[in-house]
């Protein structure tokens, strides 16, 4: 981006408070000149948590013009009821959640929402499989499918349990199973005292285990499940919502592979968003914040994604017919990054832009 441009852009920011811009009375520590974001992210130790951690650290030690603050929520399908009921003016949200919510489906189908965020950079893509508890007598997704067990499909409210319930709905694996909903910080526990035969995990981008599936990890013996189920496969195979593919896993401890040494897994991604009155200024330095400082992002965060890919990385979370927040759609401008044939393209819902 051209410095005269950048410039620029700082003294619009800078002089957002005179203007009116809604959200500045966030503003912190006697500078007027600096934006206070508010940020609904997830449950201590989640994945979004320390996104938004990492990105607060990288804000306070890169930014003049903004901070970032994160706020516990109970999860990214709450968040966009949180969003839509005026708590925050920015949030985490899956993508999958996002896209049920714009079409009134699944939880949003007799609850909708009125107001969704526009949509910005991805900052985490989690990868859900299941496994279970040693002795629990579970040892592939066909004794799953004969029922009778108690299954921790994640914590209600989360994107990760929404997309896993659709899953292990469509492959029929879901009814003949007791459903066990508990917050994830109490599952190690569940565990321990056999509540759990069976639970859904996930880590983030594949380089360290959820926080509170770490906890699990330390405090009890699991195993993979093999992925034997016809029915299963192929669900995963043709399921629209999210990537799904075999592979092996990484982030334990303990060895898990002693049934088998791979498993299927579905993926989320997940991304900021934000209210349309958040100035462009504000979401136009959080970018920069990954593009150009991205090492302070990682120190802060070790699962944080790999942001050598900028493209996949800032165009990777948008939708069709789903707006774009308009500061995210000129730093897309700015720096030649693509946002995919299938994608609209509106800056703020109203404008087309081209990149």
């Amino acid at each position: 981006m051209p410095e005269d441009s950048k410039t620029s852009r700082r003294k619009v920011l800078q002089g957002g408070a005179a203007l009116g811009i809604a959200g500045l009375a966030g503003c912190f520590g006697g500078d007027d000149d600096t934006y206070a974001l508010t940020v609904g992210c997830t449950s201590s130790g989640s994945s979004t948590m320390r996104a938004g951690q990492a990105m607060a650290r990288t804000m306070d030690e890169h930014s003049d013009e903004v901070r970032f603050d994160p706020q516990a929520t109970d999860g990214l399908i709450a968040n966009l009821y949180e969003y839509d009921s005026g708590e925050f003016e920015a949030v985490g949200v899956g993508i999958h959640g996002y896209s049920q919510a714009m079409g009134s489906e699944g939880d949003f189908e007799d609850d909708p929402v009125e107001q969704l965020p526009h949509l910005g950079p991805l900052y985490t893509r989690a990868q859900i499989y299941l496994v279970a508890r040693d002795g629990s007598d579970v040892e592939s997704v066909s004794d799953l499918r004969d029922g009778g067990h108690n299954l921790f499909p994640i914590q209600p409210g989360f994107g990760t349990r929404l997309l896993t319930e659709e899953v292990l709905r469509e492959a029929d694996l879901w009814d003949q199973n007791e459903i066990i909903n508990i917050d994830v910080g109490d599952a190690a526990g569940a565990f321990e005292e056999e509540r759990i035969d069976v639970a859904a995990v996930y880590d983030s981008n594949g380089v360290a285990l959820a926080g509170w599936v770490q906890e699990i990890d330390v405090r009890n013996d699991l195993h993979l499940i093999d992925p034997d189920d016809d029915q299963f496969i192929e669900t995963l195979e043709n399921f629209e919502g999210a990537d799904a593919y075999e592979t092996e896993v990484t982030g334990w401890e303990q060895d898990v592979t002693g049934i088998v040494d791979e498993t299927w897994i579905w993926t989320l991604d997940a991304g900021w968003s934000f209210s349309p009155d958040v100035p462009a200024d504000v979401t136009y330095e959080l970018c920069e914040m990954y593009a150009e400082h991205a090492d302070t992002v990682q120190e802060s965060d070790e699962t944080a994604m790999d942001y050598d890919d900028l493209e996949s990385h800032f165009a990777g979370g948008f939708l069709e017919g789903a707006p774009v927040h308009e500061g995210v759609a000129d730093f897309l401008e700015d720096n030649d990054l693509t946002v995919g044939e299938d994608v609209s393209g509106e800056r703020g819902g109203d404008e087309e832009f081209t990149v």
